[in-house]
């Protein structure tokens, strides 16, 4: 993947990933402010008390947290450390929640071990998107249900303004959910504040 093939879902697959003070800053910052992707990824999976979550790429855990606290038990995977400790952090123990390091090409779960999988502003970085779709479906249960939540970009952006997608990426996303095995594959967009944001969902196939 090379920053050139900026029409895929995953154009920032080339992403060094977050280490070090640059990783710890990072990820301080995505531990605000992301309340309303993490409502939105609650209302768009139809979460209840009864699910299991897995966040992939879960960063410092907001959404992880938000569907512990809704009765759900949760599962945070993230392949940086740096995002998985400050996490630990600001997750109480008396939460439901487990946090691994992985990736979303080998999720560290087993089969048909989840009810929802969702990815927040994390599919532009994932190295393969076939693999992890794969992987997505393998953990899911039948009639599991998979979101993916991107910041809304426009085409030709660059540097910060770039990581999220395109309508077309969004759009190209859906497809390959489909090209998957997942049905009911849907884009649509949303606003909250001055965020603007896209959304893909998209169903295992029920038994």
């Amino acid at each position: 993947m090379t920053t050139e093939h900026t029409s895929v879902p995953n154009h920032h697959a080339h992403h060094p990933g977050f280490a070090g003070l640059t990783g710890f800053l990072a990820a301080a910052s995505m531990s605000l402010g992301r309340e309303g992707d993490a409502r939105l990824a609650e209302r768009l999976s139809g979460l209840g008390p009864g699910d299991t979550v897995v966040d992939v790429g879960c960063g410092p855990g907001a959404a992880v947290r938000r569907a512990a606290r809704l009765g759900a038990s949760t599962v945070g995977v993230d392949p940086a450390l740096v995002m998985l400790r400050l996490a630990r952090i600001l997750t109480r123990s008396c939460l439901p929640v487990r946090y691994l390091q992985g990736v979303a090409e080998a999720l560290p779960l087993p089969d048909e071990s989840a009810s929802v999988v969702w990815s927040i502003a994390s599919v532009h970085h994932w190295a393969d998107l076939d693999a992890g779709l794969g992987e997505a479906r393998r953990v899911l249960r039948p009639a599991g249900r998979l979101v993916a939540i991107e910041r809304h970009t426009e085409p030709g952006a660059r540097g910060l303004a770039s990581h999220g997608w395109t309508d077309a990426q969004a759009e190209e996303f859906a497809q390959r959910c489909l090209d998957h095995g997942f049905t009911d594959a849907l884009v649509d967009r949303h606003r909250y504040g001055r965020r603007r944001t896209l959304s893909v969902t998209a169903q295992h196939p029920p038994t």
